[in-house]
């Protein structure tokens, strides 16, 4: 299979991703595609391949040199994200995209435009893989296991590419901020890895967000309206008020950069009890435990007002800027960069708003930096990927362990 064959097989499976079901790999889907994916490994004839009960597969590239270079990784995660089906994926190639309006679906007038994304004017000319406007794509991240798979068959190939010991690694629930939990970084014994799980070409990150998620549950007293005076107390407008002491204009439709953010990601409610979920992003860590603070300030005010108890807060950290455990090995970006220059790729060094596995594991004693994977409009039905992107990330997991061999 060439690169994208195994990229339109990757997205057949179902592996939508659950944090309700709190086990490892959230959903059986995932379990399944872990399951194909290790006959394709085994294939390639690699070797130490081991799939545990987590859905973790770990597989190595031998080296091909006697030179002691250090043992490098590649990771990318199996699910795609909660947040839109990606059950019965019917992806669709749009050649030499001409720079207008692609129609996705005609029956739900789903369309991909310009106007909304200009981003597709950057791929003019290009090939395009585009969903049915029914599911997302799950480029995030099946594009990125393709692209390592892919690099990993060329490099066996072609013999003459001098490279140290490659490890390969596959996991589960990175989209519920769960993928790195059950990492065994000793086991997977690199010295440094890189995730393949950013966006746009060129993409090179080594700062992600400090993220916690918060959950409020807020009691009522319902009472039949008609008699209701002085003593309904409905938890759903209490819970409109929660909301309105946050900052309005701190909330993702309205921040950038490195600029945090309280997102509001779901409200189930009746009179009696209403549950408000949040999380909380930022870059700096000490504007992180700010918002945190203001957070747990929100709900004191409410049991001020309505009767300790009212609202209950459940907080927890999900993960923090890998920035501080990149910094002292400033190298492993250098490489990056240095890879991307020489397959034609410019670099563009930025801040992820949001986070990846590679925060966790550099938590972890393994120093993970993320590189695009190429695709765009994650975690939606217009999600898309060009082709040449995908190429082009190949290329450069090629050049970076030629360049280590090459420089060591």
């Amino acid at each position: 299979m060439n690169l994208v064959e195994r990229f339109l097989k990757y997205v057949s499976f179902d592996t939508q991703s659950n944090d309700e079901t709190r086990l490892t790999p959230s959903t059986p889907g995932q379990m399944v595609f872990a399951k194909y994916l290790k006959t394709e490994l085994e294939a390639l004839g690699l070797e130490d391949i081991t799939l545990d009960e987590h859905a973790y597969l770990f597989a190595t590239l031998p080296a091909n040199t006697d030179k002691k270079l250090p043992v490098i990784g590649f990771i990318a995660h199996m699910d795609t994200s909660p947040d839109m089906s990606g059950k019965d994926v019917s992806p669709r190639i749009v050649e030499k995209y001409d720079g207008t309006d692609i129609v996705l679906c005609e029956e739900e007038k789903v369309v991909l435009s310009p106007k909304q994304f200009p981003e597709l004017l950057n791929h003019k000319g290009e090939d395009l893989i585009v969903t049915n406007g029914k599911t997302l794509l799950g480029a995030d991240d099946k594009a990125g296991i393709a692209e390592i798979v892919s690099a990993i068959a060329y490099l066996k190939e072609h013999p003459e590419i001098k490279h140290g010991k490659i490890r390969i690694g596959f996991n589960p629930d990175e989209e519920i901020g769960e993928g790195a939990h059950k990492f065994d970084v000793e086991k997977f014994g690199c010295d440094w890895a890189y995730t393949m799980d950013g966006g746009e070409l060129g993409e090179l990150e080594f700062e992600n967000f400090n993220a916690a998620a918060a959950k409020i549950t807020i009691k009522g007293r319902n009472v039949h309206p008609g008699y209701a005076k002085n003593k309904m107390i409905n938890s759903i407008r209490i819970a409109e008020k929660l909301i309105s002491l946050l900052p309005e204009k701190e909330a993702p439709e309205h921040t950038e950069g490195y600029e945090g953010f309280y997102h509001l990601i779901g409200i189930q409610g009746e009179v009696e009890q209403t549950t408000v979920s949040y999380i909380i992003r930022d870059h700096d860590r000490a504007k992180f435990e700010d918002r945190k603070i203001e957070m747990k300030q929100a709900v004191e005010q409410i049991n001020k007002k309505y009767g300790e108890g009212t609202a209950t807060l459940e907080m927890r950290d999900q993960y923090y800027n890998m920035r501080e455990k990149i910094e002292p090995v400033m190298h492993i970006i250098d490489t990056a960069f240095a890879a991307m220059e020489a397959v034609g790729v410019k670099p563009n060094v930025k801040p992820i708003r949001g986070g990846t596995d590679g925060a966790q594991l550099s938590f972890k004693g393994l120093p993970c930096p993320n590189i695009f994977a190429g695709g765009l409009n994650f975690h939606g039905r217009y999600e898309f990927v060009p082709i040449q992107n995908m190429e082009k990330a190949m290329k450069v997991i090629v050049k970076i362990a030629e360049l280590i061999a090459t420089n060591h």
